[in-house]
């Protein structure tokens, strides 16, 4: 089974690959380019949107392909969605191997052995993520960031959902023997003087 993307992963490229900082760099020019594109019109701008749709496709096929070849060594399938940058394009064009739920139920798992309370997957609907989670002790304030920070990781290996939300889980009910109580305070006294 695949894992999500650590953060604890060396951040040296492949070889032939660019450094992850050059790769954020170019990611965060990307998205302002394709900003601008998407408000320019005319003939030109329709004709780079169908270029760059084009293009996005046929990675996306080629990259399909390369998920199909890999499919058969676990080693290799999981080293590529280890991978920040191949793990995003495989969500992006569809074709994670692992399904959402899988990635979500793994962080939570990570997120337990954190000591983060208890925390399960409620349910998935559409683009949104409900989960349970009990906390430890501590402040409001605390559990906000707790919440916060699982939501946080949660979004990171499933960039697909659009919103986390987190809901306390239902407390059982304390127990309390019923003989304890039929008992008087004298009986619970242990006897010291034998």
């Amino acid at each position: 089974m695949a894992d999500p993307p650590a953060a604890g992963l060396p951040k040296d490229p492949p070889a032939g690959g660019l450094p992850e900082a050059e790769v954020e760099d170019r990611l965060a020019r990307l998205d302002g380019l394709l900003e601008r594109l998407e408000q320019a019109t005319g003939p030109v701008a329709e004709t780079a949107a169908q270029a760059i749709e084009a293009l996005t496709e046929v990675y996306g096929t080629a990259l399909a392909r390369l998920t199909a070849l890999v499919g058969g060594l676990p080693e290799l399938a999981s080293a590529l969605t280890r991978d920040e940058l191949v793990h995003h394009l495989l969500i992006l064009h569809g074709i994670h191997p692992q399904p959402v739920e899988e990635r979500v139920a793994r962080v939570l798992d990570d997120a337990l052995r954190a000591g983060g309370g208890t925390v399960e997957l409620a349910e998935i609907t559409g683009d949104v993520a409900r989960l349970r989670w009990s906390g430890g002790r501590g402040c409001a304030s605390s559990a906000a960031a707790v919440e916060g920070a699982i939501a946080d990781a949660v979004l990171a290996v499933a960039p697909e959902l659009r919103r986390v939300e987190v809901t306390p889980a239902e407390r059982a009910p304390a127990v309390i023997p019923a003989d304890s109580l039929l008992r008087r305070p004298a009986d619970r006294i242990p006897d010291r003087t034998a």
